[in-house]
């Protein structure tokens, strides 16, 4: 389990490994075509700044060999608010006085109508809170069931699952997993997550073990940028990632890097913040450690950035996003999770990206591909 591996790896060593680094360690890095994890280090140290404009070209170039000029168009759809953890920094933990909310059979069908009608999306995230009891396993193979009719592509991003139960929603038409284990900082993770399923900092980090074993072919990772050091946090899931790669070689993976913004829980402020270059530097530093990972971004940014960025180096993107349970058309008006900062339309992401000779992919993958 990654849990192990992490336990040898020094926080307190990377993050000074990083600031160390030197104009030399980056040219280095920048001339490898295979970066190692030192590598990458290098890459998102502040010595790698001032080669902002050689990383997006060498981040581009990548891009375009693995991936053309495609972006994968998906929607997250917000199942319930209904969740037992307090994690400090979330507009969904259980001491926010709200409406919860837990959508049914009906107005699950009436989300997925109305998705449809936005735009010919067909990867589908399905997201709830943790609340087992009311929304577990059964509750979301009911869902995957439900949604198939209408989506080719479905991924889920719940709490974490053990892995009869993750190969279980494989025979529901699950596809995906994504989860975030928001920091691998295990010193302070529980200052963020006191209670509920989600301070076990062991059972989410090993998660994504149970994933692979269980056979999901794609899974896709993240830490939430404003709780810790930023680039030590990546490091680690750059560690992750090439642990994941070597012990389940058949599974897709893909990264995302979302920033903090302003919750509904009484204002939790980041303790780190992430400017665009350095966010962009984060990213052209992800393409070149790894040409093959799956970068998303999503609506958490603004239309601009992630228009500049769908050239240079992402792979990914969400559009018309809605962070509430059942905001296409049960509830519009419920409480979000976080605010978007990209509010077009999704047929404006559609409009915008081809202006810049980018091809918005709606389908990308379905189960019988594998039996071809």
């Amino acid at each position: 389990m990654f849990s192990d591996e992490l336990e040898k790896i020094s926080w307190g060593n990377t993050t000074k490994a990083i600031y160390s680094k030197t104009d030399a360690d980056v040219r280095r890095a920048l001339g490898k075509e295979h970066c190692d994890v030192n590598d990458f280090m290098a890459l998102i140290s502040p010595a790698a700044a001032p080669y902002l404009e050689v990383m997006a070209r060498l981040s581009q170039k990548y891009t375009m060999e693995r991936f053309g000029k495609t972006i994968s168009m998906f929607v997250p759809l917000y199942l319930t608010n209904s969740c037992t953890n307090s994690c400090v920094y979330c507009g969904f933990h259980i001491s926010n006085p709200m409406k919860r909310t837990i959508l049914t059979e009906e107005e699950m069908v009436n989300e997925y109508k109305a998705i449809k009608r936005l735009a010919p999306f067909e990867n589908l995230l399905l997201v709830t809170g943790e609340n087992p009891a009311a929304a577990g396993v059964p509750y979301i193979a009911r869902a995957l069931d439900l949604a198939k009719p209408y989506f080719s592509n479905l991924q889920i991003e719940v709490m974490p699952l053990k892995a009869e139960e993750y190969e279980l929603l494989t025979h529901h038409g699950l596809n995906g997993v994504i989860c975030f284990q928001e920091t691998y900082n295990k010193a302070n993770y529980n200052i963020y997550h006191p209670r509920g399923m989600k301070s076990k900092f062991e059972w989410r980090v090993n998660g994504f073990d149970r994933m692979g074993q269980a056979g999901v072919h794609r899974i896709g990772m993240g830490v939430l940028i404003g709780l810790e050091e930023w680039r030590t946090d990546v490091t680690m899931m750059a560690y992750h990632l090439r642990y994941l790669q070597k012990h389940y070689w058949k599974t897709k993976y893909s990264v995302n890097f979302p920033r903090m913004r302003p919750s509904e829980n009484g204002g939790f402020q980041p303790n780190v913040v992430v400017n665009d270059r350095e966010l962009a530097q984060l990213t052209f530093a992800m393409r070149i450690f790894d040409h093959d990972v799956d970068i998303s971004y999503s609506t958490r940014e603004s239309a601009e950035f992630r228009n500049h960025m769908a050239t240079l180096g992402v792979t990914t993107m969400s559009a018309e996003s809605k962070t509430e349970p059942g905001g296409y058309y049960s509830y519009p008006q419920t409480l979000e999770q976080f605010h978007v900062s990209d509010e077009r339309k999704a047929v404006e992401v559609e409009h915008d990206l081809r202006r810049l000779g980018r091809e918005p992919v709606w389908k990308d993958w379905d189960q019988s591909f594998d039996f071809n």
